[in-house]
């Protein structure tokens, strides 16, 4: 396979916002009202897009006999904003729960179009990331059009 060792960088910084993906979205599931269980419904589904997401980034880690890194990111900024939304999830009105949602989805939105666009990443690395980026705009997209529904019936 013979990734380079940046694009084993590039392939450990989207599983740890994979990964903080997933916990932002188990807090939100914790944290909203029974009356929003339609949105429990739909971060789960995203929980376990990502859940899926960091297995196949760290597969390809794996196959290349490199490390599987989970600590800090370099991405540093990006990393992290997927862990800044989950502490704010909590409000109980269904726009506010959205907005945050969408927040994050913007972090990890473009810490996949940086992916891609550094041109680091080749083979099955880049085309694994390629296919996720596109069901990561999707879930963007459609979380987007959720808080923008929320707030006119608000």
């Amino acid at each position: 396979m013979n990734v380079t060792e940046k694009s084993i960088s590039v392939l450990n910084d989207l599983t740890e916002i994979n990964n903080d993906r997933v916990a932002g979205f188990e807090k939100a599931i914790a944290d909203i009202k029974d009356e929003h269980v339609d949105l429990k419904a739909i971060f789960q589904q995203y929980s376990s897009q990502s859940r899926k997401f960091s297995q196949e980034l760290t597969a390809i880690v794996a196959a290349n006999g490199e490390d599987i890194e989970t600590g800090n990111s370099v991405a540093g900024t990006l990393h992290r904003a997927w862990i800044d939304v989950k502490s704010l999830f909590g409000g109980s009105d269904r726009a506010s729960i959205l907005s945050e949602a969408e927040r994050g989805e913007d972090a990890i939105k473009a810490a996949y179009t940086l992916a891609l666009e550094k041109g680091e990443l080749t083979g099955e690395a880049l085309a694994t990331v390629s296919r996720q980026a596109q069901d990561i705009k999707a879930a963007h997209d459609a979380i987007k059009a959720l808080r923008d529904a929320a707030k006119i019936t608000s």
